[in-house]
């Protein structure tokens, strides 16, 4: 932050201006490099902290006792319900500053806030509880496949605690972690292999998510934004809707509907974790199927109105419905998933399970880019128009709604499928070990 601050407050720094027409003249090679040192340093810094402070928070409480574990389930939704209300504040005061006031005090702002972040972390040092580290996760992981491919004759994953000849040393211990590994290391390895499927369904999930984010925008800028008669709303403000109805209803989810769900269904929480995810998709099945209704409406009153290059009188604020829907969806999913991975990895692996949901963050974006790229190209037929036109009013932004509605329901029958095979952390399965091993005697 304070690299990027510096782009912005030194002149030397930033691209030189035209003397007569004023107008920036490129960046140099120095300039791209220093920006992109300053995003790289944001990388490594968000790397370190995203994975690593939700399962930090999580090792605060006691987990053996009744209030921990009651303060633990409300960890969660609080944790995500502030992360989601300081990224309001990023992309409207914050942005506002910038846009408005000055860029160097734009960037300033975050930059100290950060110091104040580390300092109030240092601060509570001597509170905090610390988790020693247990070695890499991915060795043991790496260690029980080997393991089980070279006793591949036996059955499955189990076959790498097999105790075979020349496996363990006078003292009992393994005398190579690569062909002997212990139960723990297997029942790793077969969770990573149970959460998999559960964690691919929530990239489609989160591509209703994208695509809103950035359509939106586009649909508002052919609408009336008029709040008042002299404020317009920003088009790329319109996703704090959606953010806003986060922080909302969060904590409604929390102190209202999760403790009448739990008299009803006695499952601590309310529901479970996968239900609250398969919630989610549904929502943001609805979100979409929403969203298509009300472009159809925008784009046939901007086409009345002056045909492509219309603009609709219709208010912005017809885009609240789907953006609401989105932001209760993303409650019900995002933090279901947070959640689901945090409590069914072991606790040793609980970093690779915060990195998880980020991950799905991620590869929703990718496949959101690759999804517009096939729309763009295979429904442009010669002479024709896309549904997602460069001119929204000549595109069918309602088809390519409908469209990830639909991917959407397939991904959530896949999912309910996933989930009604998926066993949680818990059950019993070292039976299947002991039974491998009765069979090699």
């Amino acid at each position: 932050m304070v690299v990027l601050t510096l782009t912005a407050a030194v002149p030397q720094l930033r691209p030189p201006v035209a003397e007569q027409s004023g107008q920036p003249l490129g960046p140099s090679g120095a300039h791209l490099a220093i920006l992109f040192l300053s995003l790289g340093l944001l990388v490594l810094g968000a790397g370190g902290v995203r994975p690593c402070s939700l399962p930090f928070g999580v090792d605060q409480f006691d987990r053996s006792t009744e209030q921990g574990r009651r303060g633990l389930n409300s960890f969660f939704n609080w944790y995500y319900s502030i992360s989601t209300a300081a990224t309001v504040v990023a992309m409207t005061a914050v942005v506002y500053i910038q846009d408005s006031v000055s860029w160097p005090l734009g960037f300033g702002i975050p930059t100290a806030l950060m110091l104040l972040a580390i300092i109030l972390f240092f601060a509570g040092i001597r509170l905090y509880v610390f988790v020693p580290p247990d070695g890499s996760v991915f060795s043991g992981v790496l260690q029980a496949l080997v393991a089980a491919f070279r006793k591949r004759k036996l059955r499955f994953l189990n076959k790498a605690a097999i105790v075979c000849e020349g496996d363990m040393k006078e003292d009992g211990r393994s005398a190579d972690p690569w062909k002997l590994c212990s139960v723990q290391q297997i029942e790793e390895v077969k969770c990573l292999m149970r959460i998999a499927p559960i964690w691919a369904s929530g990239i489609i999930c989160f591509v209703a998510l994208t695509q809103q984010w950035t359509l939106a925008a586009l649909q508002s800028m052919k609408m009336d934004r008029h709040l008042g008669p002299s404020f317009q709303i920003p088009p790329g403000s319109l996703g704090t809707i959606c953010l806003m109805a986060i922080v909302l209803f969060i904590p409604l989810y929390d102190q209202i509907l999760v403790p009448m769900a739990t008299s009803i269904t006695g499952v601590e929480g309310g529901i479970t974790l996968l239900q609250r995810q398969g919630a989610g998709m549904a929502i943001a099945i609805m979100s979409m199927v929403v969203a298509g209704l009300v472009e159809k409406k925008r784009r046939d009153s901007a086409l009345a109105h002056g045909g492509a290059d219309g603009t609709s009188p219709l208010s912005a604020m017809w885009l609240a419905p789907q953006l609401c829907l989105m932001g209760v969806a993303e409650a019900f999913n995002a933090v279901g998933q947070v959640e689901f991975y945090n409590r069914q990895f072991p606790e040793h692996m609980q970093t690779l399970a915060g990195s998880l949901f980020h991950c799905s963050l991620a590869g929703a974006s990718y496949l959101s880019s690759f999804l517009i790229a096939f729309v763009r190209k295979s429904t442009g037929g010669p002479g024709g128009a896309s549904w997602l036109d460069d001119d929204i009013n000549v595109g069918r932004v309602d088809y390519y709604y409908y469209l990830i509605a639909a991917l959407g329901v397939g991904n959530l029958l896949y999912f309910m499928v996933c989930a009604h095979l998926y066993r949680y952390k818990g059950t019993p399965e070292l039976e299947d070990v002991c039974k491998d091993i009765k069979a090699v005697f």
